[in-house]
């Protein structure tokens, strides 16, 4: 009975790791596409200046608000 576990295990995980190993190869990206740090890189200035742009405004806006109090 030892020996049949054994060998029944023994398949489980052959397939088990043919499984992952498919899988793996599978989710790899397309060569056409490019990876998300670099879409990521293009992303952040527009961001970072459309944040800046609007702290620019509201420090402006209390500027004014400032001496009309």
């Amino acid at each position: 009975m030892k020996k049949l576990m054994s060998l029944v295990i023994a398949v489980l995980f052959a397939f088990g790791i043919t499984t992952v190993a498919f899988a793996a190869d599978a989710t790899a990206p397309a060569t056409t596409e490019k990876p998300a740090a670099e879409k990521m890189e293009k992303k952040a200035p527009k961001k970072k200046k459309a944040k800046k742009a609007k702290k620019a405004e509201k420090t402006e806006e209390k500027k004014e608000e400032a001496p009309a109090k």
